[in-house]
């Protein structure tokens, strides 16, 4: 039975306010982490996006993955592909239940106490000797020239996730729950496309149907390979 065949089931990421895979402890710990990484400050963080319901769903089975055209819903998968996914996300749950312990573990040995139970500095603290990195530098955009700071555009890092360490999984699950199309359960009244000055499409369903498009965000007249045009080229100058 091919993807086109699919039954459509009417569920949302939304049925259910809290987590349908993580414990209560592991779904508070994970807000916590994913809200060091995108903070609240002038803006709405990833607390406020709802990134933890983002993550939870994703984690819960194969329900969440494939939403209907019409935005209804979500597709039913069948045969090996439904066990495929399954088998995906069965790694993803064990990289996220053995690291929210490690996060604890660590938090224990610094502090004395669990993660949720840190402040802002100290839980900075445990995220960096997890990710072995120190905390990135703020970013900083230039509003008179609409560049920034941070690097490459996301379209120019191509991640593999099945091959990621728990906290680059969870830097990239919390992008992806912050300026994702919320019907995956992130980006709670799309305050992470407002936060950049995107309005988003009005439905999913616009972006199936042809009504809605994102040609005016696109770079005119980019030809490929797209990594070597001006525009892009300029981020990596800096």
């Amino acid at each position: 039975m091919g993807q086109a065949e699919w039954v459509t089931v009417p569920i949302s990421t939304r049925d259910t306010d809290g987590p349908l895979f993580f414990t209560e402890h592991e779904w508070a710990t994970v807000e916590a982490a994913t809200a060091r990484i995108i903070p609240t400050d002038h803006h709405p963080g990833a607390k406020e996006a709802g990134v933890v319901r983002f993550i939870d769903r994703m984690l819960a089975g194969t329900q969440f993955v494939f939403p209907a055209a019409d935005g209804k819903g979500f597709l039913r998968m069948e045969g090996l592909e439904e066990k495929a996914w399954q088998e995906r996300i069965e790694s993803r749950q064990r990289f996220y239940r053995e690291g929210i312990v490690e996060l604890d573990a660590i938090s224990a040995e610094k502090f004395g106490s669990e993660f949720i139970e840190l402040d802002d500095e100290q839980q900075d603290a445990v995220l960096e000797t997890i990710s072995r990195k120190e905390k990135p530098a703020r970013f900083v955009f230039t509003e008179s020239d609409g560049q920034g700071s941070g690097g490459a555009p996301a379209g120019n890092q191509p991640v593999n996730e099945d091959f990621l360490e728990f906290f680059p999984l969870l830097v990239l699950n919390t992008r992806q729950g912050f300026y994702g199309d919320p019907v995956y359960g992130g980006n709670d009244n799309r305050v992470g496309w407002r936060v950049i000055g995107f309005p988003g499409p009005p439905s999913l369903a616009s972006t199936m149907d042809g009504s809605y498009t994102t040609l005016e965000y696109m770079i005119p007249e980019a030809e490929w390979p797209y990594e070597q045009h001006p525009a892009v080229l300029r981020y990596g100058n800096r």
